[in-house]
């Protein structure tokens, strides 16, 4: 594995026999005791869907800002919809980026008496000019948590775990997809498109407009580019998934360059969580593999929590400051205002 990029794995591979089946597992498990990250081809996604999903991706920010701002996340206590450029931040900084956040599709949760990470559980803004946008979307969740899927019941394999150990734990997902995108900075420097982080969930799904390159990941210390590979997506592990294995599997640093003006990038990231109140409780994982596993990581500023709902809550109060403040001052005072980070 060439320090200058990732492990390429083919998914497709669990369909060609045992032992192709058997190589892609143990493929998967060093890539992300390693490295945290790897390229993933064989997705099945279909070409066809991808087109789709850009094009309604560019018509969406190409259209005028008044018809965006009508599902500006301002408006929505569950932080779905539109945010302008420098809506959101990571660690205290501005992210350069434009984006739509959509969840899963559900009734607003109200119950005084319901945990406040119920708060996250909530419809999505569509934008009445982009009536397609919701469809080619919800394609796309559909396709990726299938695949999201796959690949949980090949890591449980790989950790010495029954193949449905994740199934088991993770009850009905709380999946985010966010459509990003990147404009381009007329600045020598360059700018922070997200700012350095770890995912706070289980799984996220990277795709990339093709040719368009910015993604970088921290391996000893130093930041290495990642870019788009043709027919790829681009697969790290979250906190989460860090917490069950002990520390064994591991959660990396990336960020996100801008793109130099005139130019822009489309980016569109998919979390695959479990529900909000499901719990991960750390795998029995076989002597040879427990001797290898480095711990959580601890940071005071950032704790991982075994639940899912806390640690979606945390990102989402540090990264939309105005969201947060507009809905959740209650939580705000309750919990103090640390530095804010990205989900």
């Amino acid at each position: 594995m060439a320090e200058s990029t990732l492990p390429i794995l083919d998914l497709s591979d669990l369909d060609r026999g045992p032992d192709a089946a058997a190589a892609f597992r143990e493929a998967l498990r060093a890539a992300t005791h390693e490295v945290g990250f790897f390229y993933l081809t064989g997705t099945g996604v279909p070409a066809a869907l991808e087109e789709r999903m850009l094009r309604a991706t560019r018509e969406f920010f190409a259209l005028p800002e008044a018809a965006k701002l009508e599902i500006e996340n301002v408006t929505s206590p569950h932080f779905r919809g539109y945010t302008r450029v420098g809506g959101e931040r990571t660690q205290g900084r501005v992210d350069w980026r434009e984006q739509i956040d959509i969840g899963p599709e559900r009734t607003a949760v109200d119950d005084p008496g319901a945990p406040d990470h119920a708060r996250l559980i909530g419809p999505n803004l569509w934008p009445t000019a982009l009536p397609g946008l919701r469809a080619v979307t919800e394609e796309w969740v559909d396709h990726l948590s299938g695949v999201s899927r796959r690949l949980l019941r090949a890591w449980a394999l790989s950790l010495g775990a029954d193949e449905d150990y994740f199934d088991r734990h993770f009850g009905e997902p709380q999946t985010l997809l966010k459509v990003v995108r990147y404009p381009g900075v007329d600045d020598p420097e360059p700018a922070q498109g997200v700012g350095a982080h770890k995912d706070s969930g289980v799984l996220t799904l990277l795709w990339v407009e093709p040719g368009k390159g910015g993604l970088q990941v921290e391996r000893d210390g130093a930041w290495v580019d990642a870019p788009p590979v043709p027919g790829a997506f681009v697969v790290n592990i979250g906190e989460m998934l860090e917490h069950a294995t002990g520390g064994y599997l591991t959660a990396t640093n990336h960020r996100v360059v801008s793109p130099a003006f005139p130019d822009d990038r489309i980016s569109i990231p998919f979390f695959f969580n479990p529900s909000l109140d499901a719990r991960f409780p750390v795998i029995d994982l076989p002597p040879e593999l427990a001797a290898q596993a480095r711990g959580v990581t601890r940071d005071p500023a950032n704790p991982i929590h075994d639940l899912h709902g806390e640690n979606a809550l945390k990102s989402r109060l540090r990264a939309h400051p105005d969201v947060a403040e507009r809905w959740h001052a209650d939580l705000l005072a309750a919990r103090g205002t640390p530095e804010h980070t990205q989900a």
